[in-house]
């Protein structure tokens, strides 16, 4: 099994339709792209000398070639490493050095950086002639992977600490992909996926199913988001999915532009990546109509653990079960779930524990963290560190990390049940409750407001909401308001950062 076996079938049966597009513009069409990854493959392993099992880094931001550059590791054999380009070169550079890459791809914007730290590895910029003349070698045959053949060291995003390199197998992928077929979209060449977000994370892997059903991978040719051109963009295409935190769908929703693309156009929008409250959904599905589908994976297991379907959302919204609609949904295909206790016994329905995942999207483990990997699969299932309850019908309900749980008083506290409450005020756009040291109570419960423009709330009207809604010791003991929340390179907030910055709220010392 190989992950590129994809790619190859795409461009022998679709090979006139477009595989990678830049705005409007064909960059690439399935038959080129199937040539200049096999080109590619044969540069790699013939002129750098790369046999199956070296690791190559890809240090890349969005960029046309990211998809000629990830299947022809994989059609020779190799393995990827692909870094997020949000991230410090340092940072860049320790993934490097950490995954033993042989040779690097990098950007223009990124290159200057890597090449500084990774100075003894090949650098290879694409889009430059010498990348194209690297495409144009001769082409070389699908390498024959194992299933268990690692393909994509995926490095965890490092909320918390150093970040950790899941091994990501060929039969990882191929379960992604195929699992997106079944629960998410069945998918024809006239589909195309926008990529909004960073491809070296979950618009990427998203991507793998686009390529299985040789669908058109589009980039902005703005780089990001711009509502003129991603409004010019649905109306070119019959049918567009696109992966979008709710932030920025709420942004799309009131620019002017976007409200007078045709939204018939638009198959699916993709959400996760961090906590989705239910106001959001109400406002995207009033925005966008019944096009919302809500994912929870994580590295470990790429975008695959739970899901809310757009039919799933649909009913939930329309019977007004906030229950259903802020969960993550259902087990998805291939997927085995359970609740466990701190003692590792299984939590009865709607007890709260840490959410284990047995499936074939598991990881491996982690690159040279056996420690790290006896932890995260202890007993054969994916510890994933999130706490979360299963109710009677198999919705799965997040809280926190478990990093993240407040203990205050000796009673737990679990931030998005405040943050679900506070949310729901209309001068609040975004919010992050915390705990913080407190000598009295070990912790208290420090809410940080992101306020709608024109608006702030003053903290009366915030603490009676919450006082109307929860029990007394979950409300906030504080609450400040702040510009903007940190977050890491995949958009999740950095409540890490917040605790650190804020560790002094509660006994009169400098809280930022």
């Amino acid at each position: 099994m190989n992950i590129a076996g994809f790619l190859v079938n795409a461009a022998r049966s679709w090979g006139d339709r477009p595989a990678v597009s830049v705005g409007q513009g064909l960059h690439l069409d399935y038959a080129g792209l199937g040539r200049a990854v096999a080109g590619l493959a044969g540069a790699l392993r013939h002129r750098f000398g790369l046999r199956p099992g070296d690791r190559v880094l890809l240090a890349m931001s969005n960029n046309p070639d990211y998809l000629t550059i990830l299947f022809a590791c994989w059609q020779a054999g190799l393995v990827a490493v692909p870094a997020n380009a949000k991230l410090h070169p340092r940072e860049i550079g320790c993934i490097g050095q950490d995954s033993g890459a042989r040779v690097v791809f990098a950007t223009a914007d990124l290159a200057q950086g890597v090449a500084a730290e990774l100075p003894d590895l090949p650098l290879i910029l694409p889009g430059r002639a010498g990348f194209a003349a690297l495409v144009a070698q001769d082409g070389l045959a699908l390498h024959e992977s194992e299933p268990t053949d690692t393909a994509w060291i995926f490095y965890t995003s490092g909320t918390t600490g150093r970040p950790k390199g899941a091994l990501l197998s060929h039969r990882n992928l191929a379960a992604m992909a195929i699992a997106y077929l079944a629960d998410v979209d069945h998918l024809t060449p006239r589909d195309a996926l926008l990529h909004l977000a960073a491809t070296s994370h979950a618009s990427g892997l998203f991507g793998l199913s686009f390529v299985a059903r040789a669908g058109n991978n589009i980039l902005p040719e703005a780089g990001g988001y711009d509502p003129a051109e991603m409004a010019a963009i649905i109306g070119a295409q019959e049918s567009l999915t696109f992966f979008a935190p709710t932030a920025l769908l709420e942004r799309m929703a009131q620019d002017g532009p976007m409200q007078e693309a045709p939204r018939g156009h638009i198959r699916t929008i993709l959400t996760g990546a961090g906590p989705v409250h239910a106001a959001d959904i109400r406002r995207t599905l009033a925005a966008f109509g019944l096009r919302l589908w809500n994912g929870y994976g994580q590295g470990e297991s790429p975008c695959t653990i739970t899901a809310m379907s757009r039919e799933m959302i649909a009913a939930a919204a329309a019977a007004g079960d906030d229950a259903a609609l802020t969960s993550v949904g259902i087990a998805r295909s291939g997927i085995t779930l359970r609740i466990a206790r701190p003692d590792g016994t299984e939590a009865a329905p709607d007890e709260m524990g840490e959410v284990l995942v047995r499936g074939d999207t598991v990881m491996a483990g982690y690159l040279n963290q056996p420690a790290a990997t006896a932890e995260a699969l202890a007993g054969g299932w994916l510890h994933t560190g999130d706490l979360g309850r299963l109710d009677g019908r198999g919705f799965l309900h997040l809280s926190d990390r478990k990093k993240d749980l407040i203990i205050t008083g000796g009673m737990n506290v679990y931030a998005r049940e405040v943050e679900e409450v506070l949310l729901t005020h209309p001068g609040v756009a975004e919010v992050a409750v915390i705990g913080a040291p407190d000598a009295r109570w070990g912790e208290s419960v420090l809410a940080l407001v992101v306020p709608r423009a024109g608006a702030i709330p003053a903290p009366g009207e915030l603490d009676g909401l919450c006082l109307n809604r929860l029990a007394r010791f979950k409300r906030p003991k504080r609450y400040e308001m702040v510009a903007s929340l940190p977050r890491n390179p995949a958009g999740k907030v950095l409540k890490a950062v917040l605790r650190d910055r804020w560790r002094h709220a509660f006994d009169g010392g400098e809280s930022a």
